[in-house]
C-alpha cells in the first residue's frame, strides 16, 4: 500500500462509499439517516461511529458488515473501525396531543379480547428491549385485573418524591401498576371517569425519567382506557396480540379498526400460542389453527411481528415473576420474544422517521 493511496482517503470519499449501504427497514442510506458520525482517518485506518435508531436493531450485524465492506473497497484503506451505538429518535407526534417529558415512544399492547397472552407479550417485550440496552418502562392499565406485578416479580409500593410516584425497577424495567398500589385480592370497582383519571396519573404523575420506550399493557376490549390513552398522549403505535383461531381474530379486527379511528398507527400483529412443539419428536402441532395472525397482518398491510410458540416455561416464568427472556434466554420461546421486540423497535423507528419527515444529513465537503 503506497503512501499516496492513503493520502487520497478523505471523509467525503468515505461518506460516498457508505451511501451504498441502505437500512432495509427505513429504505434510506445510512448517511442520509445520519447514522454515520465522527469520521476519522489515520493513514489507512478509517473509524466512525455508527449510530442506529434503536439498540434492538434486528439488522445490526448486517449493517455493520456492509458498512465495513463498503469502506474497505476504497483504495488505500487497511482497516475499518466502526463503533456501534444507538440513539432512539423521538417522533414529533401530533401537535394536538401532549408529549410526556423524557419519554420518546409510547407503545400500546392491545388485543381486543382477554386470554390471548397480551400481558405475557407486554412483559417479555419490555424486558427484551431493556436487555438489548434500551431505557424501558411498563405501565399496567388493566385496572380491574392487573397481572404485570406478578409477571415482573415485584410487589413493592412505589415511593413518593416531589409529589410523584417513583416506579420500582424489575429486570431493568421501571414498572407501574394499580396492583402495586392495591395489593392483594381487594377488588377495584370504578366507573369510566375514574379509569381516565388513573391512566392520566400513571402517565403524568409517575417519575419515569428518560425512557426510550414506555410499554402500555392495555386491558381487553375497546373501551375507556384505550380511548383515554389515545386522547391524552401521542402514541407511537399499537401492537396487536392474537391467537390463530377465528374467535380471537374477530376481536383483534375490532381493535385494529378502533386504533385506526383514534389515528394511532398499528405497528403490527403478534401471534401468541402459534403452535406446540413436541419435545419428544420435534413435531409442531397447531392447536389453535395455523397462520391466522400472519393472514390478518397481510389483510391490513401491517407487519407480522412474529409468532410465539406455546410452552409451559412461559407460563411458569409468568407465575414466578421471571420472564422467560430472563430465565431461559436461549430457549426457542425467548428467542421468539426477542425477535418480536426487535421488529417492534424497527417499526417504531419507521414511524418516527415518517413523522419527522426532514432528516438531518451530514454535510459533505
Amino acid at each position: 500500500m503506497t503512501e499516496e493511496m492513503t493520502l487520497n482517503i478523505t471523509e467525503e470519499l468515505v461518506l460516498h462509499a457508505l451511501r451504498a449501504v441502505k437500512d432495509p427497514d427505513l429504505h434510506k442510506d445510512i448517511v442520509t439517516l445520519n447514522m454515520i458520525r465522527d469520521v476519522a482517518i489515520c493513514g489507512g485506518i478509517v473509524s466512525f461511529r455508527f449510530v442506529l435508531t434503536t439498540p434492538a436493531c434486528p439488522v445490526r450485524d448486517q449493517l455493520k458488515f456492509e458498512a465495513e465492506k463498503a469502506v474497505m473497497s476504497i483504495p488505500g484503506v487497511e482497516r475499518v473501525e466502526a463503533k456501534m451505538e444507538a440513539e432512539v429518535p423521538k417522533a414529533k407526534g401530533n401537535i394536538d396531543k401532549a408529549a410526556l417529558e423524557g419519554i420518546k415512544h409510547i407503545i400500546a399492547v392491545s388485543s381486543g379480547k382477554g386470554g390471548v397472552g397480551k400481558s405475557t407479550v407486554s412483559v417479555n417485550l419490555a424486558v427484551s428491549l431493556a436487555l438489548m440496552g434500551a431505557k424501558v418502562g411498563i405501565v399496567d392499565t388493566d385496572i380491574y385485573g392487573p397481572n404485570v406485578p406478578i409477571m415482573m416479580g415485584g410487589n413493592d409500593s412505589p415511593a413518593v418524591r416531589n409529589d410523584k410516584l417513583v416506579p420500582p425497577v424489575y429486570h431493568g424495567v421501571k414498572t407501574m401498576s394499580v396492583g402495586l398500589l392495591n395489593p392483594g385480592d381487594k377488588a377495584i370497582v370504578w366507573r369510566g371517569p375514574m379509569l381516565h383519571s388513573a391512566v392520566s396519573q400513571f402517565l403524568r404523575q409517575v417519575e419515569w425519567g428518560e425512557l426510550d420506550y414506555l410499554v402500555v399493557d392495555m386491558p381487553p376490549g375497546t373501551g375507556d382506557v384505550q380511548l383515554s390513552l389515545a386522547q391524552m398522549v401521542a402514541v407511537a403505535g399499537a401492537v396487536l396480540v392474537t391467537t390463530p383461531q377465528e374467535v380471537a381474530l374477530s376481536d383483534v379486527r375490532k381493535a385494529y379498526n378502533m386504533f385506526e379511528q383514534l389515528q394511532v398507527p398499528v405497528l403490527g400483529i403478534v401471534e401468541n400460542m402459534s403452535y406446540f412443539e413436541c419435545p419428544n419428536d420435534g413435531n409442531k402441532y397447531f392447536i389453535f389453527g395455523n397462520g391466522g395472525g400472519e393472514a390478518l397482518a397481510d389483510r391490513y398491510e401491517v407487519a407480522f411481528l412474529g409468532g410465539i410458540p406455546i410452552s409451559i416455561n412461559i407460563r411458569e416464568g409468568g407465575d414466578m415473576g421471571i420472564p422467560i427472556v430472563i430465565s431461559q434466554p436461549d430457549s426457542p420461546q425467548a428467542k421468539a420474544f426477542t425477535h418480536v421486540a426487535q421488529n417492534v423497535a424497527a417499526q417504531v423507528s419507521i414511524q418516527a422517521i415518517k413523522s419527522n419527515k426532514a432528516l438531518p444529513v451530514l454535510n459533505l465537503k
